[in-house]
């Protein structure tokens, strides 16, 4: 049995899949096995892989599915490992070859963390590097499920390791939640062990123009569902609540202004200012907005 088993999800991912495979071959810690479900690709994934189920036998698992979407995706990975700790790696994504020997390492460190998360790198559509994301290294690590519920921590999947026990105790991806499934996973877990950061770059995220997160509506939707969910939840009261929500209509009102939609932008950035007024960002996104809009008026 391997001490990592490696869960990639992949729907026609096959463009990517070899770089991010190969970047599981590069660990500098080698005591993996990869569980890839292909979710009812069309494209030539079977293809594409082939040669590496070949090359790796046992430490490769492949399960093919009919399309279910990523949780059922993932939940069907978790469900043929064995491993005692499952590292998420989605089919575009790369990891650096330190990912899963820091992740190993922290977390046998610290018996009481449920899950390990560090830092991630952009990465567009040609291989070009991006930004490093920070995050909010004030509130990294520790008991920190209320910061998780408000979104004042983020938890980038490709950085991701947790204990297989921790999902045989709250549960696995929800499936009916199309997006926010992953924050709403280390939440649940979060709320019963303590995380533990790695304030290290990990990974590569692969950024899209046509990710989900460009899709303001959905997307709000999405964390609209996730609040109201954990909403009551230790730490998640309703200033908790609040604050939140106020987040999920500014990153709306953001999206909407790259969208140029400064109307619906600056409504929705009023909207995250009435929730949590006591927010300084707030007041300046929606003030900023405001400018923008008077004008983009006033040359109209």
């Amino acid at each position: 049995m391997a001490t990592v088993d490696v869960i990639i999800p992949a729907y026609n991912g096959a463009r990517y899949l070899p770089a991010a495979i190969e970047s599981v071959l590069s660990q500098t810690f080698e005591d993996w096995q990869i569980v890839l479900v292909d979710d009812g690709s069309t494209d030539n994934t079977t293809e594409v892989i082939a040669p590496y189920r070949e090359r790796l036998g046992s430490k490769f698992t492949y399960v093919k599915q009919e399309n279910r979407g990523l949780p059922a995706a993932r939940n069907a990975a978790i469900r043929n490992s064995t491993s005692e700790y499952l590292g998420l790696l989605d089919a575009d994504d790369l990891w650096l070859p330190c990912r899963l020997a820091e992740s190993v390492k922290v977390m046998r460190e610290r018996p009481g963390a449920g899950l390990a998360y560090g830092l991630i790198a952009g990465i567009d559509p040609e291989d070009r590097i991006g930004s490093t994301w920070v995050g909010n290294l004030k509130d990294a690590e520790g008991r920190i499920a209320p910061y998780i519920y408000m979104r004042k921590v983020e938890l980038p999947c490709p950085t991701i390791t947790f204990r297989r026990r921790c999902v045989d105790k709250v549960g696995m991806f929800d499936e009916s939640m199309r997006a926010t499934e992953d924050r709403d996973l280390w939440l649940r877990i979060a709320l019963e062990y303590e995380v533990a950061f790695i304030p290290k770059v990990l990974a590569y995220y692969r950024l899209s123009p046509n990710s989900m997160s460009t899709d303001p509506e959905r997307m709000l939707r999405a964390q609209l569902q996730f609040i109201r969910k954990h909403y009551g939840s230790k730490g998640c009261g309703f200033r908790s609540r609040q604050i939140a929500l106020a987040r999920a209509y500014k990153q709306r009102a953001e999206v909407l202004k790259a969208r140029a939609r400064p109307w619906d932008a600056l409504a929705s950035s009023l909207r995250a200012l009435a929730y949590y007024p006591m927010d300084v960002d707030n007041l300046r996104t929606a003030g900023s907005l405001v400018v923008n809009w008077t004008m983009s008026s006033g040359r109209t």
